[in-house]
Protein backbone atom coordinates (compact mmCIF):
# COMPACT_ATOMS: atom_id res chain seq x y z
CA UNK A 1 0.00 0.00 0.00
CA UNK A 2 1.56 2.90 -0.84
CA UNK A 3 1.85 6.32 1.51
CA UNK A 4 1.09 9.88 0.45
CA UNK A 5 1.28 12.86 1.76
CA UNK A 6 -2.31 14.02 2.75
CA UNK A 7 -1.26 18.11 1.68
CA UNK A 8 -4.07 19.27 4.08
CA UNK A 9 -2.58 17.76 6.81
CA UNK A 10 1.15 17.81 6.00
CA UNK A 11 0.75 14.16 7.13
CA UNK A 12 1.66 11.04 5.52
CA UNK A 13 -1.65 8.59 4.86
CA UNK A 14 -1.00 5.26 5.94
CA UNK A 15 1.40 5.76 9.06
CA UNK A 16 0.51 5.98 12.72
CA UNK A 17 0.15 8.74 14.23
CA UNK A 18 2.04 9.80 17.41
CA UNK A 19 -0.39 11.14 19.96
CA UNK A 20 1.42 12.61 23.22
CA UNK A 21 -0.17 9.95 25.33
CA UNK A 22 1.95 7.24 23.07
CA UNK A 23 5.17 9.45 24.11
CA UNK A 24 5.81 7.81 27.54
CA UNK A 25 4.95 4.29 26.19
CA UNK A 26 7.60 4.95 23.53
CA UNK A 27 10.00 6.24 25.31
CA UNK A 28 9.76 3.58 28.12
CA UNK A 29 10.14 1.17 25.03
CA UNK A 30 12.97 2.87 24.39
CA UNK A 31 14.10 2.85 27.82
CA UNK A 32 13.75 -1.09 27.91
CA UNK A 33 16.04 -1.27 24.14
CA UNK A 34 18.73 1.06 26.11
CA UNK A 35 19.05 -1.24 29.50
CA UNK A 36 18.71 -4.61 27.22
CA UNK A 37 21.35 -2.94 24.83
CA UNK A 38 23.45 -2.15 28.28
CA UNK A 39 23.59 -5.67 29.38
CA UNK A 40 24.66 -7.26 25.94
CA UNK A 41 27.47 -4.91 25.68
CA UNK A 42 28.03 -5.17 29.33
CA UNK A 43 28.28 -8.68 28.67
CA UNK A 44 30.43 -8.28 25.85
CA UNK A 45 33.19 -6.05 27.73
CA UNK A 46 33.16 -8.69 30.50
CA UNK A 47 34.35 -11.88 28.53
CA UNK A 48 36.19 -10.08 25.93
CA UNK A 49 36.67 -6.63 27.32
CA UNK A 50 38.74 -5.13 23.99
CA UNK A 51 35.89 -5.31 21.68
CA UNK A 52 33.66 -2.80 22.34
CA UNK A 53 36.52 -0.74 23.45
CA UNK A 54 38.81 -0.90 20.37
CA UNK A 55 36.07 1.57 18.61
CA UNK A 56 36.40 3.63 21.78
CA UNK A 57 39.96 3.77 22.26
CA UNK A 58 41.82 2.07 18.69
CA UNK A 59 44.44 -0.43 19.60
CA UNK A 60 45.49 0.66 23.17
CA UNK A 61 42.35 -1.84 24.09
CA UNK A 62 44.56 -4.93 23.84
CA UNK A 63 46.35 -3.22 26.77
CA UNK A 64 45.68 -4.37 30.25
CA UNK A 65 45.07 -1.38 31.99
CA UNK A 66 42.27 -0.68 28.78
CA UNK A 67 41.28 -4.46 29.60
CA UNK A 68 40.61 -4.12 33.46
CA UNK A 69 38.71 -0.93 33.09
CA UNK A 70 37.00 -2.37 29.78
CA UNK A 71 35.80 -4.93 32.26
CA UNK A 72 34.83 -2.72 35.30
CA UNK A 73 32.73 -0.92 32.98
CA UNK A 74 31.54 -4.22 31.69
CA UNK A 75 29.88 -4.74 35.04
CA UNK A 76 28.80 -1.24 35.26
CA UNK A 77 26.43 -1.71 32.39
CA UNK A 78 25.74 -4.73 33.38
CA UNK A 79 24.07 -3.32 36.77
CA UNK A 80 22.49 -0.74 35.17
CA UNK A 81 21.29 -2.45 32.31
CA UNK A 82 19.80 -5.19 34.81
CA UNK A 83 18.81 -3.16 37.37
CA UNK A 84 16.68 -0.70 35.21
CA UNK A 85 15.20 -4.00 32.88
CA UNK A 86 13.65 -5.16 36.24
CA UNK A 87 12.07 -2.08 37.37
CA UNK A 88 10.56 -1.16 33.95
CA UNK A 89 8.70 -4.85 34.43
CA UNK A 90 7.00 -2.69 37.00
CA UNK A 91 3.60 -0.37 36.22
CA UNK A 92 4.85 2.99 35.23
CA UNK A 93 2.88 4.54 38.49
CA UNK A 94 3.78 2.15 40.82
CA UNK A 95 6.51 3.48 43.66
CA UNK A 96 10.04 2.38 42.93
CA UNK A 97 9.80 2.44 39.16
CA UNK A 98 12.06 2.83 37.08
CA UNK A 99 12.85 6.82 36.91
CA UNK A 100 16.18 6.50 38.82
CA UNK A 101 17.75 3.27 37.28
CA UNK A 102 17.31 4.91 33.89
CA UNK A 103 18.15 8.44 34.93
CA UNK A 104 21.76 6.39 35.96
CA UNK A 105 22.33 4.71 33.01
CA UNK A 106 21.24 8.23 31.16
CA UNK A 107 23.90 9.85 33.11
CA UNK A 108 26.63 7.51 32.51
CA UNK A 109 25.76 7.45 28.96
CA UNK A 110 26.01 11.75 29.23
CA UNK A 111 29.95 11.04 31.21
CA UNK A 112 30.86 8.86 28.40
CA UNK A 113 29.92 11.25 26.00
CA UNK A 114 32.00 14.07 28.10
CA UNK A 115 34.98 11.36 28.67
CA UNK A 116 35.14 11.19 24.82
CA UNK A 117 34.96 14.85 23.75
CA UNK A 118 37.90 15.37 26.81
CA UNK A 119 39.98 12.99 24.91
CA UNK A 120 38.40 13.53 21.27
CA UNK A 121 41.70 14.43 19.42
CA UNK A 122 43.59 11.46 20.53
CA UNK A 123 40.37 8.63 19.64
CA UNK A 124 39.94 6.87 16.38
CA UNK A 125 38.94 9.17 14.19
CA UNK A 126 36.24 7.27 12.26
CA UNK A 127 34.85 5.09 15.27
CA UNK A 128 34.81 8.12 17.57
CA UNK A 129 31.80 9.78 16.10
CA UNK A 130 30.10 6.04 16.74
CA UNK A 131 30.77 6.35 20.17
CA UNK A 132 29.80 9.44 20.64
CA UNK A 133 26.06 9.23 18.62
CA UNK A 134 25.84 6.06 20.53
CA UNK A 135 26.69 7.09 23.93
CA UNK A 136 24.83 10.64 23.00
CA UNK A 137 21.46 8.81 21.75
CA UNK A 138 21.05 6.73 24.77
CA UNK A 139 22.13 9.43 27.42
CA UNK A 140 18.80 11.68 25.21
CA UNK A 141 16.11 8.44 24.99
CA UNK A 142 17.10 7.58 28.89
CA UNK A 143 16.92 11.04 30.12
CA UNK A 144 13.25 11.75 27.92
CA UNK A 145 12.27 8.22 29.35
CA UNK A 146 12.93 9.24 32.96
CA UNK A 147 11.72 13.09 32.83
CA UNK A 148 8.37 11.93 31.37
CA UNK A 149 8.34 9.26 33.85
CA UNK A 150 8.85 11.62 37.00
CA UNK A 151 6.41 14.04 35.41
CA UNK A 152 3.69 11.49 35.16
CA UNK A 153 4.05 10.41 38.45
CA UNK A 154 4.12 13.83 40.14
CA UNK A 155 0.97 14.92 42.00
CA UNK A 156 -0.83 17.09 40.25
CA UNK A 157 -1.46 20.84 41.85
CA UNK A 158 -5.74 20.36 42.21
CA UNK A 159 -4.76 16.92 44.01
Amino acid sequence: MPTCLDWRTGLLEGRAQVTSTAIPVLLRRGAVAVAAGRVALGLTALGWPSVPARPWVGAAADDLAARVFGRALGARDVALGLGALAALQRPAAEPGSACAWVAAGALSDALDVAASLASWRELPQMTRWLVAASAGGAALTGAAAALTSATSRAPSASS
